[in-house]
């Protein structure tokens, strides 16, 4: 809400039109009529919302000089069409009626000129029979006196009531220009966390790859068979927004097979998931953090009797995926990896409300679940 404020502050800055009208009014320098004060309600509005979106776009002016230009014109156009108004001295002058319309429609092309780009055949729809029926009123309706009386039956303000329209229109287009610019930032920073791919991991299986090619291992194969499907894994189907749990089960599985590789101490892991649907849909790479610092902050401070327990399933409203390892108290690091502050910052942007992540730490166990909503 104070970012909308802040936004949006000129047009209470605007406002300084009333008392402005009302020092000039109190002067003498113009009249306010009595029997007309809602046309000049409507007036006072439109020139709130022309002083506004001057100092809404100040920056726009100074960036760009010809539309300086373009307000020098349109000012030189307003003061000639106040000169001719006053030597004919002819009660709603056509010609200067014209001449007002070019220059109103001229002003908010300037102040808002892709508004009135997407929108000119709405604005011509509802300005173009009111000026069409005015002039016929103006021309063809006898003398003026005769104009003047039918004038109290179809009063100027008329003008001025698709203003509000208009303007609540703009207001929704600013609205979803802040709602798509809010979406590609959350689509920009969630692309940049998908890419915060822990290499660590594939070092060190490279690293025990290198290892079995010069021993000739048979194990060789199969280590570059697993690897490779898991960086095309990460790389291709990371940047898609959903896959099948059965394609994030096979990758998970390849981590864990290649993981058991690299140890040579006995270590239990346990995958559950035989009480799954595996054609449901989750985004990807989110389970993959849990378990890498199982292996990481669990297994790999321990010497003996490691376990990591996993164990995926679903409910009738969420997709439940829980881990459980041990570790050694003496050996864990205060320091805090980016992980689960990755995992935490994704889960809020693509499943706002609709996840819940639980961690629980005894005194040498972790035990976090992760649940997501299945119609998220």
């Amino acid at each position: 809400m104070i970012q909308f404020l802040k936004k949006y502050k000129a047009f209470f800055i605007g406002l300084i039109v009333i008392p402005i009208i009302a020092v000039l009014e109190h002067i003498g320098f113009f009249i306010i009529p009595d029997n007309a004060l809602l046309e000049v309600f409507f007036v006072i509005v439109f020139w709130w919302l022309v002083i506004s979106l001057l100092i809404h776009n100040r920056t726009y002016f100074k960036r760009y000089k010809k539309a300086f230009f373009k307000i020098f014109l349109l000012l030189l156009l307003f003061f000639t069409i106040l000169f001719i108004d006053s030597f004919m001295n002819m009660p709603d002058n056509p010609i200067t009626f014209i001449l007002l319309m070019g220059f109103w429609i001229g002003l908010v092309y300037v102040l808002v000129p892709s508004f009135i780009k997407k929108y000119w055949k709405l604005i011509l729809l509802i300005y173009g029979p009111l000026f069409i029926y005015f002039l016929y009123l103006r021309l063809f309706s006898g003398d003026v006196e005769a104009y003047l009386e039918i004038k109290e039956d179809f009063p100027f303000f008329i003008f001025f009531l698709p203003i509000p329209v208009l303007f609540l229109i703009w207001i929704f287009e600013q609205w979803k220009w802040v709602q798509n610019l809010k979406a590609e930032k959350a689509k920009t920073e969630l692309s940049l966390l998908r890419s915060q791919i822990n290499p660590h991991f594939f070092f060190n299986t490279l690293n025990n790859l290198y290892a079995l090619t010069v021993k000739n291992s048979k194990q060789a194969p199969d280590v570059i068979l697993k690897l490779s499907d898991m960086m095309r894994y990460t790389i291709y189907e990371g940047e898609k927004e959903t896959v099948k749990l059965a394609d994030e089960i096979e990758y998970l599985n390849n981590y864990i097979d290649l993981h058991k590789i690299r140890y040579k101490k006995a270590v239990e892991i346990t995958f559950k998931r035989d009480e799954i649907d595996t054609s449901l849909s989750i985004a990807p790479l989110l389970y993959i953090i849990l378990l890498e610092n199982a292996f990481k902050h669990g297994v790999e401070t321990l010497t003996e009797n490691a376990f990591i327990h996993i164990n995926l399933y679903e409910d009738a409203d969420y997709i439940c995926f829980k881990i459980e390892n041990n570790f050694d108290p003496k050996e864990i690091s205060e320091a805090k990896g980016i992980g689960l502050t990755n995992l935490k910052r994704r889960l809020a942007l693509i499943y706002p409300k609709k996840h819940e992540f639980t961690v629980d730490k005894t005194n040498n166990t972790y035990n976090v679940t992760l649940k997501i909503s299945k119609h998220a």
